[in-house]
């Protein structure tokens, strides 16, 4: 991922002939040799493409619904986004930084406390001691999480990991924010508070990818969406009309 400073009106981000592959052995691991072979290197038996020619732009301020089956790319292609996974073909560039909450973990250490869970993702995100000290008690407030603030994370269910992490990326100056499926996990009125705060970070002119499927959701914060069937983008249009296709395709 490449990463430069956002200008508004341009595109915030720029994917171009996305592709991953993996392997079905988990036991099996990439050569380093593999790593810079790229296009010039065939499949090994038991290997397939979570992704494959996958291109887009989004500007800032979009909010894209990221639509597809189990097991079609949607979190692959969010990772890609993220910065934590690398593209065997093709490129993606990210202008601005990224609040991920891709997982229910939200990449915290489930060894260190809530507490200093909050100071070092805040921290990694670019705030400063101060600053991170001033957000602090709004966090754990929002999170509803000030009984565990001790508490080694690992600890917490897994409805109050989704709270804490939500919370806190949800407090970064990111412009961009991924959302995938994890919500699903909080009880409804937690959701509700999510969702409200998420249409107050779009409101700010914060870029969305949200990956779910709950068609009232997409319907509610995503003006466009983005198709993904067996790794290929088979349709970028408005969210109403992807959803369509999708209904389409695959009848309930």
């Amino acid at each position: 991922m490449e990463a430069t400073s956002t200008d508004a009106g341009r595109t915030i981000i720029s994917a171009r002939g996305l592709g991953v592959r993996f392997r079905r052995n988990r036991g099996s691991r990439r050569s380093f040799k593999d790593l810079f072979a790229g296009r010039s290197r065939r499949s090994r038996p038991g290997e397939f493409w979570a992704l494959r020619e996958v291109s887009f732009d989004v500007r800032p301020g979009e909010a894209i619904g990221v639509v597809g089956r189990n097991g079609q790319g949607k979190s692959t292609l969010l990772k890609l986004v993220a910065g934590v996974l690398f593209p065997d073909e093709g490129r993606v560039r990210v202008r601005g930084g990224v609040a991920p909450l891709i997982e229910i973990t939200g990449g915290f250490v489930g060894d260190l406390t809530v507490r200093d869970n909050v100071h070092l993702t805040a921290g990694l995100h670019g705030l400063g001691k101060g600053e991170i000290a001033r957000r602090f008690e709004s966090i754990i407030d929002f999170a509803g999480a000030e009984d565990v603030i001790d508490t080694p994370f690992k600890h917490l269910s897994s409805g109050m990991k989704v709270r804490v992490a939500f919370a806190l990326i949800s407090q970064l100056d990111e412009p961009i924010l991924l959302v995938d499926e994890v919500l699903a996990v909080g009880d409804r009125a937690f959701r509700a508070k999510c969702y409200r705060r998420i249409e107050e970070l779009l409101a700010e002119g914060k870029t969305l990818f949200l990956v779910s499927h709950n068609e009232r959701d997409l319907r509610r914060f995503c003006g466009r969406g983005l198709y993904l069937d067996q790794g290929r983008l088979v349709l970028d249009a408005p969210i109403d009309e992807v959803l369509d296709r999708y209904n389409s395709d695959h009848p309930a």
